[in-house]
């Protein structure tokens, strides 16, 4: 953050233990934010990201499909740091299946994890955002949501979707300087990308332009500078983070 964004200090990031999220939450850290950031059964992981950020990051609990936890998540974190001015809308799920051997339940499942916990995330950060008339929004979407993969159209679903709502939202809310923004990361080592078998993971590296392909940071970096005002100017937009991929 830069010395002028003085209004923007708490961010409430969703799955901050690992991979991406992790990430988000060190550079959020690096660029003077307070983190609040949210975690599922990781209580020993989410206690060694406290302890790496030495106070300026702080662990609570969410599971990204309870109805009611959003509202009091944010009644808590504003309580403990102050008022929350930006959300990162990155935890998710993936279930890998093709569509028609997909049962409800499992579609159900990545849906109301991946689209309704960033729906019921952005819903609950609002109210004070509003009172404030300023605040900035991440969500973290997939090429799979631009693209699409087989054997992902669930995923792809969600994170298409994700898109959608957040232009939307931008609409919405930019009157009240309210910012809504999507990353949309290409392929990128992490826990939730480990499962992928050596031949998916070369096939969607060969997509890749440049060399190095794309770190956790590198869409960490990107994150930060949307919730950052040196991004005032740029709402509802879908930026891909991906090596090149979708050039």
């Amino acid at each position: 953050m830069t010395p002028s964004d003085s209004r923007a200090r708490v961010a409430l990031v969703t799955g901050g233990v690992r991979g991406i999220g992790r990430a988000i939450v060190a550079a959020l850290v690096a660029d003077g934010w307070t983190v609040a950031f949210t975690h599922r059964n990781s209580a020993d992981a989410a206690k060694a990201v406290e302890a790496a950020h030495q106070g300026r990051a702080h662990a609570f609990a969410l599971d990204l499909r309870d109805r009611d936890r959003p509202d009091a998540l944010v009644r808590e974190v504003t309580a403990a740091l102050g008022p929350v001015t930006g959300l990162v809308n990155n935890a998710g799920v993936r279930h890998d299946s093709l569509l028609a051997m997909t049962p409800d339940a499992d579609w159900d499942m990545v849906q109301d994890t991946n689209l309704g916990g960033a729906f019921r995330c952005s819903r609950a950060v609002l109210p004070g955002m509003v009172a404030q008339r300023h605040g900035a929004i991440v969500n973290i979407s997939s090429l799979a949501g631009v693209s699409g993969f087989a054997g992902q159209s669930a995923y792809a679903a969600s994170k298409a979707a994700l898109i959608g709502m957040s232009k939307s939202l931008a609409r919405e809310m930019a009157k009240r300087r309210i910012r809504v923004n999507v990353v949309v990361p290409g392929y990128v080592a992490t826990d939730m990308t480990a499962d992928l078998t050596e031949s998916v993971s070369r096939e969607l590296r060969d997509l890749e332009c440049l060399p190095d392909g794309t770190s956790p940071e590198d869409v960490a970096a990107v994150v930060a500078f949307l919730l950052s005002d040196r991004a005032k100017a740029v709402t509802g937009q879908a930026l891909a983070v991906d090596a090149g991929s979708s050039a």
